[in-house]
Order: structure tokens, then sequence, then C-alpha cells
């Protein structure tokens, strides 16, 4: 089974207009609703792929509710940790028109240290029964830097591999706890080096940085240009064949979860990067946040390359 973890659980919203215009009346050619959040749209693209996954995190009111039934409907089993305040919406608007997104993310729930605490020792039991956490997205208010250091230390101490998805001081502070995979951008990986990474060497160098400072896996999302991994295993580098996509929100949170499942099923990184590389792509080919087309993955999946460096 795979843990996800959203502090910060959402309703995602997508709006798709012909075209978006400010300070006008926009009216919608038509708009969805998903649980949303990071972790969670890890754990819908894992039940889509077959596998066994638990959602935690904080949900609270109607829109809670809404979460935990919408999350049943894909069969993730739900484990959150209920407070009184309102679960957050998230909306993301999409101009046919220009090929734009704009997206509004609410602030969310504010989490007091006698909530974080009760979260804790509910989490501390799921990590046991788990085969991987994976820990994404931001922290609700109330919390600071150290919250997904004390989450990564806790499945590392019941011997689980953990994924570290964020960024900023979260990032930064979380991966003194070693986390087994984190997947950062060229900006991350900047903030987390201090170096410039203008080139693929120097991008690399960065990495092994990270990773010889005590994170087992580290990938590195290039954009369209794919995406690279240094790891025990050596340096991989995954280059995705061109795809007319529709949305690109998500795909992140896929590559996660291919990465999880692939943690899980014991594969080489070369099957994993490829799985994960596969996933993702897929996702970008559906309108809807955090779901693909296993035909479309296993049609894409033969065509990702994976060079070794």
């Amino acid at each position: 089974m795979i843990l996800t973890v959203t502090l910060n659980a959402s309703i995602d919203k997508r709006y798709v207009l012909e075209e978006f215009k400010v300070g006008e009346v926009n009216r919608l050619k038509h708009c969805q609703y998903t649980p949303g959040g990071k972790g969670l749209n890890v754990s819908r693209v894992i039940r889509i792929a077959g596998g066994e996954t638990t959602a935690t995190g904080f949900v609270g009111g109607h829109a809670g509710k809404y979460i935990e039934e919408a999350l049943g409907d894909f069969g993730v089993t739900c484990a959150f940790c209920h407070v009184d305040e309102e679960s957050r919406s998230c909306v993301n608007i999409w101009d046919g028109k220009n090929c734009i997104q704009t997206e509004l993310l609410e602030p969310g729930l504010t989490v007091g240290e006698a909530d974080f605490e009760r979260f804790i020792e509910e989490y501390r039991e799921l990590a046991v029964r788990a085969d991987v956490v994976a820990v994404s997205g931001s922290v609700p208010r109330g919390l600071d830097g150290t919250a997904y250091q004390r989450l990564v230390a806790i499945a590392k101490e019941a011997g689980r591999k953990v994924i570290l998805d964020t960024s900023g001081a979260l990032l930064k502070q979380g991966i003194e706890a070693g986390p087994a995979l984190i997947k950062p951008n060229i900006d991350e990986i900047r903030m987390l080096t201090g170096k410039d990474c203008g080139r693929m060497d120097d991008i690399i160098e960065a990495a092994r940085a990270i990773h010889e400072a005590g994170v087992e896996n580290v990938a590195v999302s290039l954009g369209a240009d794919g995406s690279l991994v240094v790891c025990g295993e050596g340096i991989y580098r995954a280059v995705v064949p061109k795809l007319d996509t529709v949305n690109t929100v998500g795909c992140g949170d896929s590559m996660i979860a291919g990465f999880a499942l692939g943690l899980e099923e014991g594969c080489g990184m070369e099957e994993t990067l490829r799985k994960a590389s596969a996933i993702s792509a897929a996702a970008a080919l559906q309108e809807e946040t955090g779901i693909f087309d296993v035909e479309d993955m296993e049609r894409i999946y033969d065509k990702v390359e994976i060079q070794r460096l």
C-alpha cells in the first residue's frame, strides 16, 4: 500500500472558457470538480494504475466531506484527520483562445499544534502499514518548515521509503531527514545548492551533491525536456515523445505516483523512470487533473527514451 499525505487538501475546480476577459462577465464552456492537493492526485493515479493507496491529511466542513466521497469513488481509502474549519478550493482557469492557464489558490485551513500532534499519532500507525509514503504539496497555515521533516523522519523510523514533493523551506528542511526521493525543478535545485544550473553538467553536479548529502534518488524535472535522475544506480535521463497535451496541471503528481509504484514494486531506476515518465505524459492528454488512460500510458511507455549518462 502507498500512503499519500496531503495536509492542505482542496476541491480543485477547472473552468474552461473560450477566452478569459479580465473585468468582464465570463461564461464557462464547462467546469470540473475533483478532490485536489498534490497527494490526492498521486492517490488517484495510483488507483488507475492498479495500485492500493490510502490518503491522509486534514479535511474539514462540507468541502472535506466532498473530498472524501469523491476519493471513495476512485477506490482510494481515506484516513483523514478532521478539523472544524472548511477545506479550501483551488480554481484553474483555461483560456482556450490564448492557451493560457490562470490559477487561484485559497490559503486553506489553519492547523494548530494540538491538531498536528493528533495527526502525527494517526500518521505513525498509517506509516507502519504502508510500503511507500508520498508527502506532497504545501502545508496549512499554522505549520512551519519542520512539518515535513518530522513526517519523513517518522516514516523512515518505520523502515518505509519516503518521497518528498514540495518546495521552499519545506523542501530545504525536509531533505535533512533523508527522504528516498525528491523531484525538484531547476529553480528548486538552485535554491537547494546555490548553483546556477545553466548547463546540463551543472544540473547533474547539483543533483549529485544532494544525493551525496543523503537523498537516495534525486529526480530533476526538466519540463518539456523530460527529467533527470541521480541515484546509487547511476545517472539517467528520460526523454518523452512530443505530444499534443491538453492539461499539464498535475503531471508532476502523476510522475510521483509512477515513482511510488516503482519503489513499491522494487523496480530498478531505469524501469521506474520509464513508468513514471509514461504515466506523466499520459496524464497530460486528459482535461481532468490527476487521471490518465492506461492505453495512452502503454502506448507511450515504449517510446520513452532512457539515456544512461
